[in-house]
């Protein structure tokens, strides 16, 4: 079984914009399944596309299976099965030999920037980059799947 163990952080906007970053990746997320305690999901890029299970989270851990599939098949189960979706571009940033997945939303969830930390164990140290603000990963209004049905810009 594949176990998710991740942290999630607001972004300090200011401090962000004056990064460096790499290119990010634009991407679409859609859910097929939203549920309490499980999500099916489905992410397309211009490149890559998978079908990811996950369960409900135990603290900041989670059951999670992820599978690539044919761009084409995604996108067109996207169109058939998806019920919300989401839009970002991800950037990854390797800080103090971690990486950093930095989430810029966009559509309904314009102005929202995320980062996510994934970790081998709930209590693994790591420091905070300097454009890293306050935790939300217990707060259910950050989770991407939450935000495909209650977008940002309608808190």
């Amino acid at each position: 079984m594949g176990i998710e163990i991740e942290r999630k952080f607001l972004v300090k906007h200011d401090i962000w914009q004056q990064q460096a970053k790499p290119a990010g990746t634009v991407m679409r997320q859609g859910y097929v399944v939203n549920e309490t305690g499980k999500t099916i999901r489905l992410r397309i890029t211009d490149t890559k596309a998978y079908i990811t299970f996950k369960s409900g989270t135990q603290g900041i851990s989670r059951a999670e299976f992820e599978y690539e599939i044919p761009v084409a098949d995604a996108t067109e189960l996207f169109d058939l099965f998806v019920e919300s979706g989401i839009e970002k571009t991800r950037y990854n940033i390797t800080y103090q030999d971690k990486i950093w997945e930095v989430d810029v939303f966009s559509g309904d969830n314009q102005g929202l920037i995320v980062a996510e930390i994934e970790l081998d164990t709930e209590n693994e140290k790591f420091e905070l980059p300097p454009w890293a603000g306050p935790e939300v990963s217990d707060d259910e209004h950050y989770y991407n799947s939450s935000l495909s049905v209650t977008p940002f810009q309608k808190w």
